[in-house]
């Protein structure tokens, strides 16, 4: 394989920002650390920028102090920034290694305020989860009982993402707000991912997509990260690998082989898939995939697909500051 593995969601930057004394190169306390996506092959880690959206503290300074640790923590460890295709190709280029990439998991950590965008796209970030599970400024999460959509301010934040390059991220949006990110989407001529989120007809959980979602994603050619939090993937007792072989096949059946990735959710969940505990096991991972599905297809899943999107719709070089 050209590209190493590539993973869409990882909560990594909030473990250090909760815990200073952690260090990003080796560390058994994270999930997913230096050494650990070395060993397990990944070549292209996107990196969260993840605020609980109920605590007092979502304000856009712990957006900021997060980005600033990638570049003194993950950056220091050798794992460079990739903001463009101009990188992606430099980072092919050198011989392949480990990249990552920033994505923003909730817009509340933006306060509400356009001009914050712009600061984060300039500071690297290239992906935007609109919410996360709750309401914010911008639009309802899916788990908030009223079932919203987005609000005014929310629908220029589609708007200026769309002028910017920043791709938006669906995973923990409501279904309202899905819809109407569609057809914002559908006029604009712009995909969408759901970095994080399986399918609700194999493991009915609200995080979940539906079968339409799914043709819908798949129709505008975005994304879909296959998760591996486990109430995500089976509803009850020990989850194992295989239990995520549903999920792929499903997908497929809905016409998805070619736009499916992974977004493992290493550093945000507290349980973990028997054999999947870590970066370091998406060595275990790419086997067991190899003993179902011939290596082309495991290909496209692990990176190609990821990497087809990534090399068309990130810009072509990094604005200079």
């Amino acid at each position: 394989m050209k590209w190493g593995i590539i993973d869409f969601h990882c909560d990594a930057l909030s473990k250090l920002q909760e815990n200073p004394n952690i260090r990003f190169e080796e560390d058994e306390r994270l999930d997913v650390s230096a050494k650990k996506l070395r060993q397990g092959g990944v070549g292209l880690q996107c990196f969260a920028v993840f605020i609980d959206d109920e605590q007092e503290k979502a304000r856009i300074g712990r957006v900021l102090e997060q980005i600033s640790l990638y570049r003194t923590e993950v950056e220091k460890a050798g794992i460079p920034l990739i903001t463009s295709r101009q990188e992606l190709a430099s980072l092919n280029a050198a011989g392949g290694g480990t990249g990552g990439m920033l994505s923003l998991e909730g817009a509340h950590g933006l306060e509400g305020n356009l001009k914050y965008v712009q600061n984060c796209y300039d500071l690297g970030v290239r992906f935007l989860g609109i919410t996360w599970n709750h309401a914010n400024w911008a639009a309802d999460g899916i788990m908030e009982p009223r079932g919203g959509g987005f609000t005014q301010k929310g629908l220029e934040l589609i708007k200026l993402c769309h002028e910017l390059g920043i791709i938006l991220d669906v995973s923990h949006l409501s279904l309202k707000g899905f819809w109407e990110l569609t057809e914002a989407a559908e006029k604009a001529g712009k995909p969408f991912i759901a970095s994080h989120s399986n399918s609700i007809n194999i493991c009915d959980h609200p995080r979940n997509l539906s079968d339409e979602q799914i043709r819908t994603i798949v129709r505008l050619g975005g994304r879909i990260g296959l998760t591996f939090v486990p109430p995500f993937v089976k509803a009850s007792g020990p989850v194992k690998m295989t239990d995520l072989l549903p999920h792929l096949e499903h997908m497929c059946s809905l016409g998805a082989e070619n736009h499916l990735m992974f977004g493992s959710d290493f550093d945000g969940i507290d349980e973990h898939i028997e054999g999947l505990e870590n970066a370091a096991c998406y060595v275990k991972w790419k086997e067991l995939l190899l003993k179902y599905y011939a290596e082309p297809l495991v290909d496209k899943w692990l990176s190609l697909n990821a990497m087809r999107f990534l090399q068309t719709w990130l810009p072509a070089t990094k604005k200079a500051l």
